[in-house]
């Protein structure tokens, strides 16, 4: 018995430790205020869970490295990095700005209807109208371009949804992707976009029509650069650069060589893949069930799934 518990509590503790790192860098170092996930009891909020979005926004590994993809790939469209670049305190305090994305996703997904619908209106009422310029190339841009709001959240949802099912997730059926593009297609209506496409055969089409309209610029040259250098020390740079290739794998193939990710097909295979591999079931050990996740299948009154 003495043996069992001390090879558990190590484990414990490392468990703790990673938890409690991630959670810091990903939400801030704040109360992460359950009360909006847990209340009030019965409301499904715009999802329920049910729905194939809870499912794949639960998933640690999918969302962080999705959300890393998710940001490569917006930055190919000029404008809505011009918006970024422009707008965005990304230089001075990343993590800020990544606190305020896991804010809105989190709340928008697990959130209570009334916390939800709070977190759309405050995005679309009281940030987008500020975020507007000219772009480099001299075209005008806004936060509020319902192209530029379809373009932002295609690139977000078919990343996490293909960090979902790359690193260890069990895959969903062609039905159940096609219902999580549909799912997601609402909250992104409600803050403006249009003609948003709800299959995974509309995506990869809008994907397709959208290719003209895209190209790297130094901002997003450099924005990318900021990111994959990221960290407070060589073991944050370490895990930083790690979680970045393994985003770079979810990428569309058109998608990686103008971002000049300086990976071959090899490395990415080989090291890139395993590496992230590894890392995603780590976060899903030491992670899932989150206590956001929690809080909200304890309003629905459910326990969450099993970790995986």
């Amino acid at each position: 018995m003495s043996g069992k518990v001390s090879g558990t509590a190590p484990a414990r503790a490392v468990r703790h430790y990673v938890q409690r790192e991630v959670s810091s860098t990903v939400h801030g170092s704040g109360s992460l205020d359950l009360e909006r996930y847990s209340e009030p009891p019965g409301d499904p909020g715009l999802f329920g869970p049910d729905s194939v979005t809870w499912r794949v926004h639960a998933d640690a590994p999918g969302m962080l490295m999705g959300g890393f993809a998710s940001l490569m790939l917006q930055s190919l469209h000029p404008l809505a990095m011009a918006g970024v670049d422009q707008h965005s305190d990304f230089r001075q305090d990343p993590v800020r700005r990544l606190n305020r994305t896991v804010a809105y996703v989190v709340s928008t997904t697990f959130g209570g209807t009334a916390v939800a619908e709070a977190a759309i209106a405050h995005v679309r009422d009281r940030v987008h109208p500020h975020i507007n310029g000219i772009a480099p190339d001299g075209r005008p841009y806004s936060a509020e371009d319902p192209h530029l709001l379809t373009w932002v959240h295609i690139a977000e949802v078919r990343c996490f949804l293909a960090g979902y099912e790359r690193f260890g997730a069990p895959p969903l059926t062609p039905a159940e992707r096609d219902r999580y593009f549909r799912e997601t297609a609402e909250p992104a209506r409600r803050l403006g976009a249009r003609d948003v496409p709800q299959s995974a055969a509309e995506v990869a089409q809008y994907l397709h029509d959208m290719r003209p309209e895209l190209r790297i610029t130094e901002a997003a040259i450099e924005g990318i650069h900021f990111i994959r250098t990221f960290g407070a020390n060589p073991q944050e740079r370490a895990a930083t650069r790690v979680l970045m290739n393994g985003a770079a794998a979810l990428l569309p193939d058109w998608a990686r060589e103008p971002l000049r990710l300086g990976r071959s097909d090899a490395a990415r295979l080989l090291v890139d893949r395993p590496l992230a591999q590894a890392a995603g079931r780590a976060l899903r050990w030491a992670m899932e069930p989150s206590l956001i996740v929690a809080a909200a299948y304890g309003r629905m009154g459910l326990t969450p799934p099993g970790r995986r």
